[in-house]
């Protein structure tokens, strides 16, 4: 009776050993595999700001166990508009893979232009693997070393950071796939993320000195004697169409925005306050008129006065908010 106790107890626990086993060796299989990555950037480049896309060259490596992989071929860049793969490598000693690629890519993104020339740009570059989703494969991110050359000059710009993590993109779609219940699918990424400042003042100058020149010019009426009603009209309206034209200028180097950008709220403003000279010459006109000469030389010298300080500091304040930090999404 005893021996049939052990060898039921016996029995009972080889099953329970077994189902454990079988247990553990199906989770383990199921455990997506980890691929480590890393990135060099070399270059960032031709950054088209009408167009909303840049150039990038980098080195990318790869390191991971599974064969079936194949990141030569199942390479995914999502954002990119093209990608040249001019150099690769692989390795595969020491019982893993180790690939290293040099990619070309121009990548699309959005600009944020609302505070534009002092704008703050966030670049954004991904890989995933098109064939293998996040339950067979997971990035890993290398942050050994630096992750951009810092001998290389973006002009007009400068990196303020540079961040590399791993994250899951999530796409609501089954890709055609019936026997999925859900059109739901996530992949594994390895993200980079870049903050460019950009060097601002110069370009400010360039792109609104006409602007500016043109709202003098109009100011300038307050200073030609009174009797001279043509040429003051005439120098205010020249100029309402100087500003006019700069603005067209300026827009056609820039994406198409329905948001009211400091582009927008600069040549605006100039625009008021020529509008409010002409209204000032249209005032002085009608004291002419009734013969009253020390009171338009007064109200000409108060009014100006009160005009280019009001314009002074209405345009010092909105480029002040502009310069401000600002949060990148």
């Amino acid at each position: 009776m005893t021996i049939k106790i052990d060898k039921l107890f016996l029995l009972a626990l080889t099953f329970v050993i077994t189902l454990f086993a079988s247990t553990a060796a199906k989770a383990q299989k199921e455990k997506p595999d980890t691929v480590y990555s890393g990135i060099y950037i070399t270059s960032i480049h031709d950054i088209n700001f009408k167009d909303k896309e840049y150039s990038i060259n980098l080195w990318l490596w790869l390191k991971y166990k599974n064969k079936k992989f194949d990141f030569l071929h199942n390479l995914e860049v999502p954002q990119a508009k093209s990608v040249t793969q001019s150099y690769s490598t692989v390795d595969s000693s020491d019982n893993q893979i180790y690939i290293l690629m040099k990619l070309q890519c121009v990548m699309k993104d959005s600009w944020a232009i609302d505070n534009f020339p002092f704008d703050k740009q966030k670049l954004r570059f991904s890989i995933e693997n098109s064939q293998f989703d996040s339950k067979s494969l997971v990035f890993a991110a290398d942050t050994l070393g630096k992750h951009f050359d810092p001998r290389f000059t973006l002009r007009g710009w400068r990196i303020d950071t540079l961040n590399v993590s791993t994250g899951i993109k999530v796409y609501e779609t089954a890709f055609g796939d019936a026997s999925m219940a859900k059109p739901h699918t996530e992949y594994s990424n390895f993200k980079v993320k870049i903050q460019l400042d950009r060097d601002a003042m110069g370009l400010f100058w360039k792109m609104f000195l006409g602007m500016y020149v043109a709202f003098l010019i109009a100011y300038m009426c307050f200073y030609i004697h009174a009797d001279s009603i043509d040429s003051r009209f005439g120098l205010s309206v020249g100029a309402l169409f100087a500003v006019i034209g700069n603005k067209y200028i300026v827009d056609s180097s820039l994406p198409e925005s329905t948001t009211f950008t400091l582009v927008d709220t600069l040549h605006g403003l100039t625009l008021l306050f020529i509008l409010a000279v002409i209204i000032g010459t249209s005032y002085s006109l009608k004291l002419i008129k009734e013969d009253e000469i020390e009171k338009v030389k007064r109200f000409d010298f108060i009014y100006a006065q009160i005009l280019l300080a009001a314009y002074l500091i209405m345009n010092a304040w909105f480029i002040f908010e502009a310069t401000r930090i600002q949060p990148v999404k």
